[in-house]
């Protein structure tokens, strides 16, 4: 359906039917149709905008991808450009601008209005994943000491610029943030009474700093439509939407899920052969020097597994249980640290409930498979150690699966980044040790 479309639209661009343009496009939100333009050859591209309203193009630039937002700033002339700028907020043209060379968003900078000018160069100095970074500029702040009349009129005045209208953001005489009023409020006041009085002075409130993912997290426990950025003055900065908040939530998520199959969020599907090459062979090498730990530590029992080739067939079951055990407390554990409900100085004794866990579910699934290689190999300790190390080993997948995490963000690292590869490690060297270990003390009674 979608390349049926696409072919349709190519074919009316190409054709400069703006009737049949209009005809497919009608009804499709702006991120669908820069869905369908990625494939766009250059041509095609500009014959496109020539045919389409300059407002809608820049809805449609707006939502584009990365790429096709570069290329269409290196492929239309600065003039057009920065006309399609003027239908944008700020904070998504300092995000286009912020993934553009140096001397071509300065060219860009240099078109635009002074004031827009100086707003773009302040979110521009923020971190990406920052309060400022993701901010807009464009809100309603008013003085505390207006009216509800005079708030009204001034809404209306402001609103159509603004990105945000149902908050309201009040300020002192010293254009200090005090209070936010919901709009729905400021409509059943009455018109004499004055905006402070029917304001909210308890203010969730973030410094521009603040990384992005405890920004979402405010404003996901508190339930708001926008949260304020505020400097050390207590001067009000921008506004973070809930809009943005949700594509902070999408992209930490994404990047947790990358990071735990040790992928960079930099990658992509279809990204080249070369830079898939440099973002995950140096995560496989320090993968295959963990292998080569776990390898040692089975080399230190050749002589045992030389006697009782059972135990090989054997061995991957301890290591892949102890694995899948330890990946669930991880999860768990990751998951609720990006929601900031668990940390190791209040949460640590929680990791004795993981222990139990190991202990139960590791009795329960080593039953059956000390059962399993009984009947096969007719040999009742070769079932008693394989149901003894696959107790020790879920019990030690449950420890590290809980406490790696933890200590990885007291270090200041990112517990999806490598808590994975902690973990692997710690369930097969210990795991490989255990049952192994077991083996060589009942080596008479298997033999």
């Amino acid at each position: 359906m979608i390349e049926e479309r696409q072919k349709a639209l190519i074919n009316s661009v190409l054709e400069n039917d703006k009737e049949k343009i209009y005809e497919i496009i009608d009804n499709m939100y702006p991120i669908d149709i820069a869905i369908l333009i990625e494939e766009f050859d250059d041509e095609s591209l500009l014959k496109f905008y020539e045919q389409i309203d300059n407002e809608l193009m820049a809805e449609i630039v707006e939502q584009a991808s990365e790429e096709l937002q570069v290329r269409i700033i290196k492929l239309f002339d600065f003039k057009s450009i920065v006309h399609l700028f003027s239908y944008m907020s700020n904070d998504d043209i300092a995000d286009i601008l912020g993934n553009l060379p140096i001397k071509m968003r300065k060219d860009l900078l240099k078109m635009m209005k002074t004031g827009d000018t100086k707003q773009l160069q302040e979110l521009l100095g923020y971190a990406e994943d920052s309060a400022g970074g993701i901010m807009t500029t464009e809100y309603i702040a008013l003085k505390g000491e207006l009216s509800i009349g005079e708030s009204l009129k001034k809404i209306k005045e402001i609103g159509p610029e603004t990105e945000v209208i149902e908050t309201i953001f009040v300020l002192s005489k010293d254009k200090e943030l005090i209070g936010t009023a919901d709009l729905r409020d400021i409509l059943i006041s009455d018109e004499d009474k004055k905006l402070v009085e029917i304001m909210n002075d308890n203010i969730i409130s973030v410094n521009p700093e603040e990384d992005q993912e405890k920004v979402s997290l405010l404003v996901s426990k508190y339930d708001l439509k926008a949260i304020p950025v505020i400097n050390h003055k207590n001067s009000l900065l921008g506004i973070i939407t809930v809009d943005d908040i949700i594509d902070v939530i999408v992209e930490e998520q994404t990047e947790d899920i990358l990071m735990m199959g040790g992928v960079s969020k930099e990658e992509r599907v279809d990204s080249s052969l070369v830079t898939s090459v440099k973002k995950r062979l140096p995560w496989l090498f320090i993968n295959l020097g963990t292998a080569f730990l776990a390898a040692f530590t089975v080399g230190l029992f050749e002589d045992v597994i030389a006697q009782v080739v059972a135990l090989a067939a054997a061995m991957p079951i301890v290591a892949g249980m102890g694995g899948n055990a330890g990946t669930q407390t991880l999860s768990l554990v990751i998951r609720s640290i990006a929601l900031g409900e668990v940390s190791l100085k209040k949460n640590w004794k929680l990791v004795f409930k993981e222990v139990g866990l190991g202990v139960i579910n590791g009795a329960a699934t080593g039953v059956i498979t000390g059962i399993i290689l009984y009947m096969k190999y007719d040999n009742p300790y070769l079932g008693i150690i394989i149901f003894a190390a696959m107790i020790g080993n879920l019990v030690i997948a449950g420890f590290f699966g809980f406490l790696i995490p933890l200590l990885l963000k007291v270090f200041g690292v990112d517990p999806a980044l490598a808590s994975a590869i902690f973990l692997t490690t710690a369930t097969d060297v210990f795991g490989f040790f255990l049952f192994l270990g077991l083996a060589k003390m009942f080596l008479p009674y298997l033999l």
